[in-house]
């Protein structure tokens, strides 16, 4: 019986892409924050060999940096990406607030982003995480704007919203006992938040 022909190294690692190394290193970040992110055990969890990561990246710091840029991406770009499709400022508001505090909803809910808020002082997250949360908060301004506040008063409110978001998901982490525990709670608890921040 003839062999079938072996893989070269170049064959194995082009079957993985920068995308497959990307997402597993969020994952790995999600579970166990940045110290998770490490060659040999996403090259095992992958079924990969470390040459197909380094067919993709330079190093280390390469991937990080690569799924710091995804998780921007994927949390924040796409997120407002979505609201936009909603042409009234009112329901964008509901719509973005509803999102992210359904998403603090599971076990592992917003696991990626608490781990970027515990290593917030890294060289490699810090201005990511400083930037993401600039566009959050310029971008919430900017429907608070839209529903005829002020700017300072826009600003005010889209610092409240924000927060509340990320105190909620801390909590959600914490004491998820203590948090809206199903679908139709956490939208009574979105519409009350609603009320509060619109609030003349």
């Amino acid at each position: 019986m003839e062999m079938p022909p072996r893989r070269t190294e170049k064959q194995t690692a082009t079957r993985l892409t920068a995308d497959d190394w990307t997402l597993a290193a969020l994952d790995a970040i999600g579970r166990g924050g940045l110290a998770a992110v490490a060659v040999e055990p996403l090259a095992a969890r992958l079924g990969a060999t470390k040459g197909s990561f380094y067919w993709h990246f330079a190093n280390r710091d390469a991937l990080i940096e690569a799924a710091l840029k995804r998780w921007e991406t994927d949390h924040t770009d796409a997120v407002i990406a979505m609201v936009e499709i909603e042409t009234d400022p009112l329901a964008r508001l509901r719509l973005l607030i509803g999102m992210v505090m359904e998403s603090t909803a599971g076990q592992e809910a917003d696991s990626i982003e608490l781990a970027m808020l515990a290593t917030a002082g890294h060289p490699h997250v810090a201005p990511v995480l400083a930037r993401v949360t600039e566009r959050r908060i310029a971008y919430t301004a900017g429907l608070f704007l839209a529903l005829g506040l002020s700017r300072v008063e826009a600003e005010r409110r889209a610092l409240l919203a924000v927060s509340a978001y990320l105190g909620h998901a801390q909590l959600a982490h914490a004491a998820p006992q203590v948090v809206p525990g199903n679908a139709a709670q956490r939208r009574a608890y979105v519409d009350r938040i609603i009320e509060l921040l619109t609030a003349p």
